[in-house]
């Protein structure tokens, strides 16, 4: 069974095992993506039950305001398939549902994916510091 947080208060790195970030060359470690959840203005976790694994989670970052960025949702492969990943994003809008624009730079093949939660294709721009993948050090 698959229960559903936007609380991260007792989340340890050990519940991070994942495996996340599979075929990043320089993936973040659990204590890094723990610091990455403690640092996002909100998370959605995806908890298996009973041994309190995460196995998925989604990400966003705020101006509080306006604007709202989705950085990250990940699954773990075994359990993809199953509407985790959309049931996340659907969590997600919902805390977001104030916000005038919710965005996420995504690969195209992921675009029919975010279509079918109401999401639109746009044009986006980004910079990639893959020497940085881990996390950085100073944070």
């Amino acid at each position: 069974m698959i229960s559903y947080s936007t609380s991260i208060e007792s989340v340890t790195p050990d519940q991070l095992s994942g495996p996340f970030f599979v075929g990043w060359p320089n993936p973040p470690d659990p204590a890094t993506h723990l610091r990455i959840l403690q640092g996002s203005d909100h998370v959605v976790l995806a908890i298996h039950e009973p041994d309190e694994q995460i196995v998925g989670f989604i990400t966003a970052i705020t101006d509080g305001v306006l604007t709202a960025h989705i950085p990250l949702l990940e699954v773990v492969e075994e359990h993809r398939g199953r509407g985790i990943g959309s049931e996340l994003v659907q969590r997600l809008l919902g805390v977001l549902e104030g916000f005038y624009a919710v965005d996420a730079v995504i690969d195209v093949e992921l675009q029919p994916f975010y279509g079918h939660l109401g999401m639109s294709p746009a044009n986006a721009v980004a910079l990639r510091r893959y020497r940085h993948q881990a996390g950085r050090v100073d944070g």
